[in-house]
């Protein structure tokens, strides 16, 4: 069993509730992922069987109180993300998906009514969500959005298209962000919606395990009862990735772990020259910089789930933890595969799968640039995005 990486004792600042989670997670990861995650990033698809015995343990909505979900605190809830992308980025973004983008809005924008009717189905895995914000033309700009919603009658006609979306083609229900009137607003959107299609996103070659569609718009009705009453404006949406985010502020380190583990162990069994690679000061120079950036990942990830538990935990430090943790996990990945010469390139080894999904989540839920510069307009007050 995988026994972690943690050179700074972050063991020692963990609650016993939060290193049961974390060994159920790891658990779980280990014995009912691992075995078959490779075989489903090369052939393109996602364990759909894992779905149910997710929510069965508790990790959907973890975070969340109430409605069949587990009231877990938010560094429980990170360290779920940090061994399920120790695992692969695919089930770490599913969960956080399900989780942070669908359970979350209709946990926070929704009615009494949708809250009891969805949430704990989506706990339980037993329906799946989607959470549909991006469009093709507006990526880092999501306030551009054309997809609208026109109200008629007792209903919203929703048209528009949604593009990168995590589980499209397997939800059940897609939240879909909206212009009403010209304000961004929150719908849920059931799949046997008259009007609304997916289609699958073919020939990735990041996030291989994991589904990826586009949600298309023509004339669908909206019963006026999936208006998320709650939601109001572009902050909605955002609120939700900024959920999103810290979670992978914590998925990151479990990529990054995983790659350090790998060619650490790689790297003692190579021999080379008459000794093992490990023996070089050049592989144990570059070791001792992986597990320094893996080390600050962690103290920050971790800091900011106090903060967050003590409701303090502000965006712009989700910004850095996740612009952070995510390139500094790349540069392990890259680091690893290099290492490990023409076998880090093979599928029989963790770190490329790593490293390739990796190149995917620096760019997704705000890119590295935009991050930037959410905390270059809180650092100077001026806003260089506009």
């Amino acid at each position: 069993m995988f026994r972690g990486i943690d050179y700074m004792n972050i063991d020692l600042d963990l609650s016993d509730e939060e290193k049961l989670v974390r060994a159920s997670a790891r658990e779980f990861v280990e014995k009912e992922a691992l075995p078959e995650i490779s075989t489903h990033f090369e052939e393109g698809t996602f364990p759909v069987e894992l779905i149910k015995r997710m929510g069965e343990l508790g990790f959907l909505g973890a975070n969340l109180s109430g409605y069949g979900c587990s009231g877990l605190n938010n560094v429980a809830y990170g360290l779920i993300n940090q061994e399920l992308e120790r695992g692969d980025t695919g089930l770490r973004s599913f969960s956080s998906v399900q989780s942070a983008l669908v359970m979350y809005p209709i946990y926070t924008f929704g009615s009494e009514e949708q809250k009891k009717r969805y949430l704990p189905e989506l706990a339980a895995g037993k329906m799946v969500g989607c959470f549909g914000l991006t469009e093709a033309d507006h990526g880092s700009d999501p306030g551009s959005m054309e997809t609208k919603a026109v109200k008629k009658g007792d209903r919203y006609i929703l048209n528009g298209a949604k593009m990168w979306i995590t589980n499209g083609s397997i939800a059940d229900i897609a939240v879909v962000w909206a212009k009403l009137d010209g304000t961004v607003r929150g719908f849920i959107v059931p799949k046997e919606t008259k009007g609304f299609s997916t289609n699958l996103i073919k020939h990735k070659m990041s996030l291989r395990a994991s589904v990826t569609s586009e949600l298309v718009f023509n004339d669908a009705e909206i019963p006026e009862e999936n208006l998320l009453p709650g939601s109001d404006g572009l902050k909605s949406p955002l609120m939700c990735l900024n959920q999103a985010r810290y979670g992978i502020a914590w998925g990151a380190i479990g990529s990054a772990m995983a790659c350090i583990d790998e060619v650490i162990n790689y790297t003692k069994n190579r021999t080379q020259f008459g000794k093992p690679l490990a023996a070089f000061q050049l592989t144990q120079s570059k070791l001792a910089d992986m597990i320094t950036e893996l080390s600050l990942a962690q103290l920050a990830a971790l800091k900011a789930g106090r903060l967050k538990d003590e409701g303090r935990l502000k965006f712009y430090q989700v910004s850095l933890i996740k612009r952070n943790n995510v390139r500094r996990a790349l540069q392990i990945a890259r680091e690893a595969r290099e290492m490990m010469g023409a076998n880090g390139i093979s599928i029989d080894y963790q770190t490329i799968r790593h490293m390739l999904n990796l190149e995917a989540v620096d760019t997704y839920e705000g890119a590295y640039e935009i991050h930037s510069l959410i905390m270059g307009k809180q650092i100077t007050g001026i806003d260089a995005i506009s």
